[in-house]
């Protein structure tokens, strides 16, 4: 069916697509950014602010019922808005610390990242682990200084902490006017304007915007005149920076620009989206485990980055999140899964908004799309129409914190299999057997703490089973090569050492301390070993 459209369609339709994914620490504004994203495209006629979600309204990103009652995201949800001909995928992962899985998956669906800095705490422990993600994967970060309407770092302090933290240089595409409760202003360092800004209620709708010259603006403003000495110097220490950035490092990640704003009160939104399409890249070449670039022109094909089930509670489902790697897609369109050879008809894509979804005819490189599952799909699963390709870019990323788990209920032991079976599959949890276990009890592993209880809370939501958990202790753990047995063995017979397999029958050793690793590393090497490795 695709072979209807031209090699030079596709590439236009591309090249109209921005895929970005937001990352900052908890607390930095991100959902309320998101949220305002989403206003100024035109995707919302009001934002839902974090400050109302006591009230009736919840953020749009933010649909699972433990998300509102906890005012975290848990979950990365797809959101998709238009401005001015440039389509938007904007992938919002989780910001808690203990949700890095879900969002190093989600990283890799993007073509950029949107890094929210919190102006009063600077680049925070959760930014920095995400950033690293982004480093390794050599994708330009966009930053937005978020709060700049509260007392906070001075702006040249900020880039200083960015630059610090992170080893990147930090380029300023946009500057506050007026500092803390007296900011009233951004000057448009591209542009060579201010714009300046009328407060509004939680910032619900667009603020009201004056465009002016610097003179004029300096004019207008009621700051002292030594605060406006004090601007007119930073201005003119800044004003060729951004002019003379150098483009190459950017485009690798060593370079990022800036933009300051108040997410709240929406000063600063308009400049920062005013050059966004511009600095964020349009779809990129994904690479299969030999080296060779996927060109966006060679058929359709794509990976799947998330799951997500049971997002309609009336109905048990299960959302397979993919991103288009290149070609052309269609709704109704029979494709291959990649590795197992087996044919699937996607009848019913949607693209969402949230949990409202929409239908989708069609899809190009770049675009998210969500389809039912039709039980082959995993994370990391690659899908073509034509010219088979399967792309490894999903990693595992090694489990941190352990639990055992049973059902209270010994009549429920199907219900806990298949339920942790499926949360494995969407990649919420590793679930493992047991090392020298015995009965029912399965090993749950998480990177993250907090995730054991968003598996309690789904199990017994989605799945009725009430779980026992037995906490247990383990140092650390290291995924395995597969098909080496002669590994195995030494471990297994090694000192303090459990070997065992997850569901996918991936094979992973658990040491009891630091000693034990260290013995472990000395018998097999410690290239045997992987913190993370390819799905």
């Amino acid at each position: 069916m695709s072979t209807a459209t031209s090699e030079s369609d596709i590439t236009k339709e591309a090249k109209k697509r921005r895929t970005f994914a937001i990352i900052s620490h908890p607390d930095a504004g991100k959902t309320t950014l998101t949220e305002k994203l989403l206003l100024y495209g035109g995707a919302l006629h009001e934002a839902g602010s974090i400050r109302a979600r006591k009230a009736s309204r919840h953020a749009a990103s933010d649909w699972m019922s433990i998300e509102q009652e906890r005012g975290i995201s848990v979950t990365s949800s797809v959101l998709r808005f238009e401005k001015e001909g440039i389509k938007y995928n904007l992938l919002d992962t989780p910001g808690h610390k203990d949700f890095s899985e879900d969002t190093l998956r989600t990283l890799v669906a993007a073509d950029s990242g949107l890094m929210v800095i919190d102006v009063a705490k600077g680049v925070e422990e959760q930014t920095e682990k995400l950033f690293e993600v982004c480093k390794l994967r050599e994708v330009p970060v966009i930053t937005f200084v978020n709060k700049c309407d509260r007392p906070g770092m001075e702006p040249l302090e900020i880039l200083s902490n960015i630059e610090n933290k992170l080893g990147i240089e930090a380029v300023p595409a946009s500057w506050p006017m007026g500092y803390g409760h007296k900011f009233q202003g951004i000057y448009d360092v591209i542009e060579k304007k201010v714009h300046m800004y009328q407060k509004s209620e939680h910032g619900a709708k667009k603020a009201v915007t004056e465009v002016l010259d610097l003179e004029e603006a300096l004019a207008k403003s009621d700051m002292s005149k030594v605060e406006k000495e004090a601007f007119e110097e930073e201005v003119m220490l800044i004003d060729d920076m951004y002019e003379n950035m150098d483009r190459e490092e950017y485009a690798t990640g060593k370079v990022t620009p800036v933009f300051f704003g108040s997410a709240l009160h929406n000063f600063g939104l308009d400049v920062f989206l005013n050059y966004f399409h511009q600095l964020a890249p349009h779809p990129q070449q994904y690479k299969t485990p030999e080296g060779m670039a996927r060109d966006l022109n060679d058929g359709f094909s794509g990976f799947i980055f998330k799951m997500q089930a049971n997002m309609n509670p009336d109905h048990r489902d299960c959302a397979a999140f993919i991103r288009v790697a290149s070609g052309k897609f269609e709704r109704g369109q029979q494709v291959t899964i990649a590795g197992l050879g087996k044919k699937v008809k996607m009848s019913t894509p949607h693209t969402l908004m949230g949990d409202d979804r929409q239908l989708m005819e069609e899809a190009y490189p770049g675009d998210i799309v969500s389809i039912f599952n039709p039980g082959s799909f995993r994370i990391g699963t690659t899908i073509f129409e034509q010219n088979e390709v399967k792309f490894d870019v999903i990693p595992l990323f090694t489990p941190e914190h352990f639990q055992k788990v049973a059902t209270k209920d010994p009549f429920k032991r199907k219900q806990l299999r298949e339920g942790l079976k499926q949360l494995s599959e969407e990649g919420v949890v590793h679930v493992f057997e047991v090392p020298n276990g015995v009965g029912n009890e399965l090993l749950l592993g998480t990177v993250g703490v907090l995730q054991f209880e968003v598996v309690e809370h789904r199990m017994l939501t989605e799945y009725g089973v009430e779980l026992i958990k037995t906490p247990v202790s383990y140092h650390c753990a290291r995924w395995l090569p597969n098909g080496k047995d002669d590994v195995i063995e030494k471990l297994e017979a090694s000192y303090s050492t459990h070997v065992t397999k997850d569901m996918e029958d991936n094979p992973i050793v658990l040491f009891d301390s630091q000693y034990a690793l260290s013995q472990g590393e000395e018998k097999v090497g410690t290239e045997n070993l992987f913190k993370f490795k390819q799905g």
